[in-house]
């Protein structure tokens, strides 16, 4: 999975990469993963939903934060949970605000800088294990991660090991501009907003007066759609504010433990132009940016193929840090 992995032959390109592995590839051995659902209480009298999987108090505890969207049910969810199950490691996804399938009660939802919700979600995870933990975030929740132990610096080795960040748009101003472009516009942007939109509107029923429901209906972008909703409901100016506060790669050498972060080149969602180089970044961080993948793609084995060698390679990076 570093700069030596290369996509499967029959499946070429970024999209590819990015769209096959999410509907079709593989991603468990065998029987399917039986979650455990567990509701925790938050600090403003919401609730956050944490699936585990795995009883062992002591043995190494992974969690992971899922991307825009994302859940239990995505395609690299179930694979790190799979590798999880297959190591003897426990597995904990807490789902952004929202992300569970039940709307949220707080005036708030979930964003790519929300490195104090991650902090608080930590503690949460630690709280209930005694062995040792470390984290993975996807996309959104990679690009939150980083935030988290760029804010905690010296204190993050109290609550994790190590990190990785897989595909997180580390330049949100960049992988915002991308998205919202030819292609990406009229496939992922659509998708996303077809999921969004509806949550946003009920966060409005929820409570009344929180946006204005004739510009978010409007909207017809990511950029359009953190101006109206994302960034005033969580404390930015706007979606420029936003992107520039919520941004992990200017901050990138302030990170105090092991940080694993792994970008395809050819990610649609993240111009490779936009990624860190080796000066950019502090001692405990490592790059891996190799030329295929996709977005939270990487691809392997046989058609139909399958996304199990994703975990071996991120988790084998971690467990070497353990």
């Amino acid at each position: 999975m570093e700069q030596r992995y290369r996509s499967p032959r029959w499946l070429p390109g970024g999209n590819a990469q990015t769209i096959w592995p999410a509907l079709f590839g593989r991603r468990h051995h065998g029987e399917p993963l039986a979650f455990r659902r567990e509701r925790w209480t938050t600090p403003d009298a919401d609730f956050v939903d944490a699936d585990w999987l795995g009883e062992d108090p002591n043995a190494p505890l992974l969690v992971m934060f899922h991307g825009l969207e994302g859940s239990t049910r995505s395609h690299y969810a179930q694979a790190f949970a799979d590798w999880a199950r297959q190591h003897g490691w426990r597995f904990v996804l807490p789902h952004f605000r929202g992300c569970s399938g039940e709307l949220n009660l707080a005036p708030r939802a979930y964003h790519s800088g929300d490195f104090e919700e991650i902090g608080w979600m930590l503690a949460q995870a630690k709280a209930r294990h005694a062995g040792p933990l470390a984290a993975v975030g996807v996309s959104l929740g990679g690009n939150a991660l980083l935030r988290w132990a760029e804010e905690a610096g010296d204190t993050a080795a109290a609550t994790a090991r190590a990190v990785a960040a897989i595909s997180a748009p580390i330049d949100l101003a960049a992988g915002g501009h991308a998205i919202g472009r030819g292609f990406n516009r009229l496939v992922y942007t659509r998708m996303f907003l077809r999921s969004m939109k509806p949550k946003a509107l009920a966060k409005l029923a929820q409570h009344p007066g929180l946006f204005s429901r004739e510009k978010l209906l409007a909207a017809r972008n990511l950029y359009e759609f953190d101006d109206v909703f994302t960034a005033p409901l969580h404390g930015f100016r706007n979606t420029d504010d936003y992107w520039a506060r919520g941004s992990a790669k200017p901050h990138l050498p302030l990170i105090r433990i092991p940080a694993l972060v792994l970008n395809a080149r050819n990610d649609p969602f993240v111009p490779g132009a936009s990624l860190p180089a080796a000066h950019e970044v502090g001692s405990q961080v490592t790059l891996w940016q190799p030329e295929h993948g996709g977005h939270v793609g990487f691809p392997a084995g046989r058609w139909p193929g399958h996304v199990m060698t994703l975990p071996d390679e991120v988790m084998g990076w971690i467990a070497r840090h353990l």
